[in-house]
């Protein structure tokens, strides 16, 4: 290999570099937070096409009843991503997790995702998502039963979570080492606890400390918002990538600036009108093909709303979008919005 080539890799950030994950290779550290009702196949191959290293599918329920329903289809198409296929799993029995663990393998997923960070009301209420931090017991059970699942298939097993369930008791270092104990092939941690949920600042002291002790990569998630608080926060920590979640929402192409940012010390200008109409209209074909005209026209409204907010004239836009109620409809007003805007 060329000499220069070699000295440009060795100066090259590590958010750049491939990560592994018990051998099996992701393209970079830049990875996509799983969020449900957002991040499903089309926004996953979307991010993808922007520089995302690796993307997590929604958080799927671990009960065999729910396999079946159009929404759990939908979660678990991986039809067309680029490889490795991660899929996120969440529930508080073993055995069900156990099974969901290896339904997720046999359709197709490389990489298993188990979620012990969502703070939402419903899922809480089941004893699972950060609810399941309050009985470390629990944690421990359900961890070795995930890995043990697949254990002969060496299909690594990672784990996204959270600081602790209150403020105060965070156990996000013992959390850790039952994971690594377990046989976690990666952890990712949210700067929060539950009791935070998406308020105030994320917190970066305790994934610091948790990294300074980890055998096992570590993927620190929570505000990180821009191309130079991913490096900050990156070199803050020590940790092995960077995850990020609401960021992306309306903006897919922050993966994008940051690489350019590692690679350049500069900041990429914000898409051109041209450029996000171009997005935009794109993301919209790949939503009512996935999802077909009812599902897809109402899916994408929310991503509409995130990707003009901010425009001028676009609150009056979105409450005329919000109206349509065809594909067709939709796709012709979000075009001449944005031909206006160009």
């Amino acid at each position: 290999m060329d000499k220069n080539l070699n000295s440009s890799l060795d100066n090259q950030h590590r958010l750049l570099k491939p990560l592994y994950i018990n051998g099996l290779k992701i393209e970079n550290r830049l990875w996509l937070a799983p969020m449900a009702g957002v991040t499903d196949n089309p926004f996953r191959r979307l991010a993808k096409s922007f520089g995302v290293g690796h993307a997590i599918s929604e958080m799927m329920i671990a009960d065999t009843a729910l396999y079946a329903r159009k929404k759990s289809l939908y979660r678990a198409n991986f039809e067309g991503e680029i490889a490795p296929i991660s899929a996120q799993v969440a529930g508080a029995e073993p055995d069900k997790l156990a099974q969901a663990v290896k339904f997720q393998v046999q359709n197709g997923a490389a990489i298993v995702d188990i979620n012990m960070g969502c703070p939402a009301k419903k899922v809480c209420r089941k004893l699972s998502g950060s609810a399941l931090l309050q009985d470390l017991e629990l944690v421990k059970r359900l961890l070795d039963s995930a890995v043990e699942a697949v254990a002969n298939l060496g299909v690594p097993i990672t784990l996204k979570t959270r600081l602790g369930f209150e403020n105060g008791k965070e156990n996000i270092l013992t959390v850790a080492s039952i994971a690594e104990q377990a046989g976690i092939s990666a952890l990712a941690i949210h700067g929060r606890t539950r009791e935070d949920f998406y308020t105030g600042q994320a917190r970066y002291e305790l994934i610091k400390q948790v990294k300074a002790h980890a055998k096992i990569p570590i993927i620190v998630n929570g505000d990180i918002d821009s191309p130079q608080k991913a490096k900050w926060v990156a070199d803050y920590t020590g940790a092995d990538a960077v995850m990020i979640g609401r960021a992306a929402q309306g903006r897919p192409w922050i993966f994008k600036d940051i690489t350019h940012y590692l690679n350049t010390g500069e900041i990429l200008p914000s898409p051109t009108a041209g450029e996000l109409r171009q997005i935009v209209l794109a993301h919209l074909d790949e939503l009512y093909r996935f999802y077909g005209e009812y599902s897809g026209c109402r899916i994408a409204r929310k991503h509409i709303a995130w990707y003009t907010g901010g425009l001028a004239n676009s609150n009056a836009f979105r409450e005329a979008m919000y109206r349509e109620e065809t594909t067709a409809g939709q796709y012709r007003a979000v075009d001449e919005f944005l031909k206006l805007e160009s």
